[in-house]
Formats: C-alpha cells, sequence, structure tokens
C-alpha cells in the first residue's frame, strides 16, 4: 500500500544543509497497524505529513497504492489525500465555529458527497461514538475525550483506507487514551490501515509492529510479539 525509498526531508540555509528525514525506507501492507516511535525531534510527525501527504520529501520516492506520489501534481495529491486518508491530531484540531454534527460532515463536504447520503452517514458516526446527544453542541462545551472521539469519527467518516494519528491520546487521561486505543484497534479489525506515533509503549502494543526513529532515520522495525 506504502512504499517509501530514500525519503529525505531538508532545509537548505545558506552555509549548510539540516536534515529532518534521511534515507528513511519503509513498506506498509494494507491492514498493517504500525506504530512509529522516537525521541522528540527525531522526525516522526514530518514522516507522518509526508505519507499523509501534507508535506513534501525533499529528495526520494513515495508510491501509495503503487502510485507515484513524488510525480503528482498538488491537485492529484489533494484529491488522493480527500478521498484515501483520515488524519486524527493531538490537538483535535476542530472547528471551533462549528458543531459536532458540522465538523463530522466537514470532510463530506470537500468530497461533494450528496446531502442525503451525508445525513446518513453523519448520523451513522454519532451513533457509533454515542454522540447523539452532543451533535448541537460546540467543541468547546466538550471535554478532551470528547473532541477526539468528534476528530476520530471526522478521520473516518469518508470511509479512508488510511488512518493516520499523530499523538491521537497525548492530551487525554488514561482511561480516555485506553477508550481511543481500544476504538483503533476495531477499525483496524474492519480493515482501515492504522500508522500511529506515540510515546506511550502501552499502546504501541495495540499495532503490529513498532517502526523506531532517530535523527531521521529508521534504526529499528520490530513486529509486536504481544499485542494488547
Amino acid at each position: 500500500m506504502i512504499k517509501l525509498r530514500d525519503i529525505d526531508k531538508y532545509i537548505d540555509s545558506r552555509f549548510q544543509r539540516t536534515f529532518i528525514l534521511k534515507g528513511v525506507n519503509l513498506d506498509v501492507q494494507q491492514g498493517e497497524f504500525l506504530t512509529i516511535m522516537g525521541p522528540s525531534g527525531a522526525g516522526k510527525s514530518t514522516l507522518m505529513n509526508i505519507i499523509g501527504m501534507l508535506d513534501e520529501p525533499s529528495a526520494g520516492e513515495y508510491y501509495f497504492f503503487d502510485e507515484p506520489v513524488h510525480k503528482m501534481k498538488e491537485k492529484q495529491k489533494s484529491d488522493m489525500h480527500k478521498n484515501y486518508i483520515g488524519f486524527i491530531f493531538q490537538a483535535y484540531h476542530l472547528i471551533d465555529e462549528l458543531t459536532v454534527y458540522e465538523n463530522i460532515e466537514t470532510p463530506l463536504l470537500y468530497k461533494g458527497v450528496s446531502g442525503s447520503q451525508r445525513k446518513s452517514m453523519v448520523a451513522e458516526m454519532l451513533d457509533r461514538f454515542n454522540m447523539v446527544a452532543k451533535k448541537d453542541l460546540f467543541p468547546e462545551q466538550l471535554s478532551g475525550g470528547q473532541q477526539q472521539l468528534v476528530g476520530i469519527a471526522r478521520a473516518i467518516v469518508g470511509q479512508p483506507k488510511l488512518l493516520l494519528a499523530d499523538e491521537p491520546t497525548g492530551n487525554l487521561h488514561s482511561d480516555q487514551g485506553k477508550q481511543i486505543m481500544e476504538i483503533f484497534k476495531k477499525l483496524n479489525e474492519e480493515g482501515i490501515t492504522i500508522i500511529q506515533v506515540t510515546h506511550s509503549e502501552e499502546n504501541a502494543r495495540y499495532g503490529k509492529r513498532i517502526i523506531k526513529v532517530a535523527d531521521g532515520a529508521v534504526v529499528e522495525d520490530n513486529l509486536v510479539l504481544e499485542r494488547v
């Protein structure tokens, strides 16, 4: 599903080139649940943003379902992102002026889904996450855990093939974090490919594989022996 070959990301200043990622090679199969770990500043989020087509590598090749992303124009990449990828962030990134219902509906508007279809797709998400009673509330009226549930609903309402989660439980207390991880586990069992960045060893064990990144390079790639 995902093939990264010799991916570099660097910033050039007048006198030197600073590497954020260097020579990254990575294969991810459809249906995998992969965790990326590593110290702050190791390049984890940059790697996620490149996989999610929110950022471009400085060098190297990226294939998504055998399509060469590194050769695509912005419009093609934007369409791929819209149709295949859901993104969940540590800071939720909900739109403050929109209700729970409207936040979940937003990606469907971008995709041009018809009104009646949007209604049923959003209703299904509200039902799945027990948010029907909160559909008319605004993000500031929700707890952190509830906001992240809305973030997940928004990310998966368009039925993406790939879900990217960048420190998804970073702002939550442990019970809420566990609830989010159990949801990921179920989504993965339903066939969604998941790549998460986390500092938590416990959350990492929900996945099938752990990639460790240090100084912009993949230094370990291990299967998880005991899954949660």
